[in-house]
């Protein structure tokens, strides 16, 4: 088989293939000979690999978004080399030749030296460091979710119907009546009173009918255990919310201006600002933000023909945090979001309308963090007058192609008497 040639772009690079025990790389280029060597991966071994790179004067290093093996890779030469790419490697996949394991640190080297990769966005080592807050605030948050859905499951057990009364099991009057069923107390209708919100469909007696049940010892103590795990967990959120807000504060007036979006909490803009950061100069406009965050439809075009395509792959940190955010933003009242969601549901769907939401709330974003500019709500009402826009443009346009000359003029509704 021929070898595949391709011109070359990079004066000298490096391809490395990242594994769990070695790291192998190759070098090539102008004015030096290639080379293949393999490495350890402890960290005295990669700083070879970094001194190695330097005396052959590489400039430019690829290497496969591979777990998370990359990352000590990464860090050891992020300061010390001008360009070290993370790429994606269905893109080395997607250029035809002999890739293969053996050969992978080789063909990677071949195709960065031909100009054909293109870097992965890799967040700046402060925000990194953010994201890993972030993303664990949210683990231990699932968590405590997990835990209060178990604690439900064994007051079921227990015959407790409290989850068939409260529809948020969360709320301030539910918890209460759990801690007291925690404590192995038999509850009466002077105990449910104490703590009972006026705002609560069911009645104090309904609750307490719900809360009548045979609570044994054994399920006092699990239920003791898993308060127990949930309060201590509760307590590692709350201090990583606050080193979170500490790195944060020098950053308030970008969370600020994020926050006057609906739908956007406090929380939201934290894990957004972690994932995205606050510099929209990597991405060259709104769609491609959208795209990296696997908010925008695939291209799927075939004959000239447009045919249905899913959303792209994208982030799931991102779209996960858009999504919650769309979810709020479509209960607001009287805010164009909400319209557009109803509107697009009628006709598409819930799911697909929430995507929608959530590439507008994108877009929202990169254009507030871009520009500075505040939040301007264009209200329930924009989507209407641009399509009666639309209507009299293309209605006015007919009429002037069969010979009139039109001017409009809006007719007052007449007022019905009472």
């Amino acid at each position: 088989m021929a070898a595949v040639t391709f011109p070359q772009l990079v004066q000298r690079a490096c391809g490395i293939d990242v594994h769990l025990k070695v790291v192998v790389a190759t070098i090539d280029g102008v004015g030096i000979q290639r080379e293949t060597r393999s490495f350890k991966t402890f960290t005295s071994s990669l700083n070879e690999l970094k001194e190695w790179l330097l005396s052959n004067g590489v400039t430019h290093v690829a290497m496969e978004s591979t777990g998370i093996y990359w990352k000590p890779v990464y860090k050891v030469l992020e300061d010390s080399i001008p360009n070290v790419w993370i790429v994606n490697a269905r893109h080395i996949k997607n250029v035809p030749g002999h890739k293969t394991d053996k050969m992978d640190s080789e063909w990677i080297c071949k195709l960065l030296l031909a100009g054909l990769l293109k870097p992965s966005y890799i967040p700046p080592k402060e925000q990194r460091q953010l994201r890993d807050l972030t993303r664990y605030r949210n683990k231990l948050i699932q968590q405590i979710a997990s835990e209060k859905n178990r604690m439900m499951r064994i007051l079921e057990d227990c015959n407790i119907k409290l989850s068939s009364v409260v529809s948020d099991t969360s709320g301030a009057t539910a918890t209460s009546l759990i801690d007291m069923l925690c404590e192995g107390k038999i509850l009466t209708l002077d105990d449910i009173k104490s703590v009972y919100h006026g705002k609560l469909s069911a009645s104090p007696e309904e609750l307490l009918e719900a809360c009548t049940g045979f609570v044994e010892e054994h399920h006092i103590y699990l239920l003791q255990m898993i308060r127990k795990d949930i309060d201590q967990t509760q307590a590692l959120v709350d201090d990583l919310s606050e080193r979170i807000k500490r790195l944060l504060s020098k950053y308030e007036n970008a969370l600020e201006l994020l926050k006057e979006i609906p739908g956007f909490s406090t929380k939201v803009v934290e894990d957004l600002i972690s994932e995205i950061g606050l510099d929209m100069s990597h991405f060259p406009s709104e769609k491609h933000l959208s795209s990296w965050a696997g908010l925008s439809p695939g291209n799927n075009k075939s004959a000239g023909k447009k045919k249905c395509a899913r959303i792209t792959h994208g982030n799931k940190q991102v779209k996960a945090v858009i999504t919650e955010a769309a979810w709020a933003a479509t209960r607001t009242k009287n805010t164009f979001f909400s319209e557009r969601y109803h509107r697009i549901a009628a006709r598409r769907g819930k799911k697909r309308a929430l995507i929608a939401v959530g590439h507008s709330l994108l877009v929202s974003v990169y254009l507030i963090l871009s520009t500075g500019a505040r939040y301007h709500e264009l209200g329930a009402q924009y989507i209407q007058s641009k399509i009666e826009q639309k209507r009299k443009v293309y209605l006015s346009s007919e009429l002037k192609k069969l010979g009139y000359n039109v001017s409009l003029t809006k007719v007052p509704q007449a007022v019905t008497p009472n």
